[in-house]
């Protein structure tokens, strides 16, 4: 972490805590905004902002191409969290700037959220997304005969629901594959609908049980990577562990992550520059595509990851460990049993 940018995080992190828990979307300023500073965000990278991808105030997305290219390059839709009530695709520009400087078109889209829509409608609007990069991502560099997705928390729920029901993809018309799908502290099973922000996203589904992920696994299903900090209070570490058993008694290629000591947030801010020394989560979704057929002619460039601060009591994970606590939880241990 440089000098400068150090500075400024601790001139500017109660200022940002304060307005990014009240007014997150008037403002543009958020709790996730220290990583998306310029000076924290990889750089050799292209944005595209605000194309539409259907009718509809949510239904905008961002792409983020490498600035060099030497041919199509492997295409991956980045599917962010927040309960299925929260959320916004310009707080997570650190994880497409990520994803873009190794090597990827990387897509980030905006898809309702409660109240606005409930199950199935934000997986509808994510499939929608899968369209227009079928038939679009080409102009912007990207080749939709390697398309992964990768999420984190309701992201990765989102993810893999659609590897799993294929119909929602059908729906739209979606004829390419998914080769692979990185999830990212997510929530695979989670029925009876315990919590508020849970009940409220999905508690009007006419088959709850046809909602959860583990009750839809087939020998079908695409690779996966299930990536989880071990001390992750909002969904518990055995989701991940229950869900790969299911998909490894099908057949299914499972690679498991577990970052020892870390919560919900911290995997995937530790996607982005500022963060990637905490846990090597990049470099696993890059090599796990990369087994998948993401770059035939080998990575063509590795993950930057910065020095660590001098102190361990660095700004960011005060703000991270912040993040966990303010987060209603999904699931829990019990659950997965």
């Amino acid at each position: 972490m440089t000098n400068r940018l150090s500075a400024f995080l601790r001139l500017s992190l109660p200022f940002l805590l304060s307005i990014g828990f009240s007014f997150p979307a008037a403002a543009q300023v958020t709790i996730f905004s220290p990583f998306n500073l310029a000076a924290a965000v990889d750089q050799g990278v292209r944005k595209t902002a605000d194309i539409p991808y259907a009718d509809g105030q949510r239904k905008k997305l961002d792409v983020y191409q490498p600035e060099k290219l030497h041919g199509p390059a492997p295409v991956v839709m980045f599917i962010y969290g927040g309960g299925w009530r929260a959320g916004d695709r310009f707080e997570y520009e650190f994880a497409g700037r990520a994803l873009a400087a190794n090597g990827f078109v990387a897509v980030i889209a905006d898809y309702r959220i409660f109240p606005e829509a409930r199950y199935p409608e934000f997986l509808e609007d994510n499939a929608q997304a899968i369209k227009w990069i079928e038939d679009n991502i080409a102009g912007y560099g990207g080749d939709r005969n390697r398309f992964f997705v990768a999420g984190h928390s309701a992201g990765a729920y989102n993810a893999v629901m659609l590897a799993l029901d294929r119909s929602f993809l059908r729906e739209y018309g979606v004829t390419m594959p998914i080769r692979a799908i990185a999830g990212i502290s997510g929530p695979y099973n989670f029925y009876p609908f315990e919590y508020g922000e849970v009940r409220d996203a999905f508690g009007e589904a006419p088959n709850p049980e046809g909602t959860q992920p583990i009750n839809l696994v087939t020998a079908e299903a695409p690779p996966m990577l299930l990536a989880s900090g071990t001390n992750d209070p909002i969904v518990r570490v055995e989701n991940s562990k229950a869900f790969a058993e299911k998909l490894k008694a099908q057949g299914v290629w499972v690679t498991e992550k577990y970052y020892d000591g870390f919560g919900h947030m911290e995997p995937v801010i530790a996607m982005g520059s500022l963060w990637r020394w905490r846990m090597p989560v990049l470099a696993d979704i890059v090599d796990f595509f990369s087994r998948f057929g993401a770059f035939p002619s080998g990575v063509p460039r590795p993950a930057f990851t910065p020095e660590p601060p001098q102190s361990e009591q660095d700004p960011m994970t005060a703000l991270i460990r912040q993040m966990d606590t303010i987060l209603a939880p999904i699931s829990v241990a019990r659950r997965d049993e």
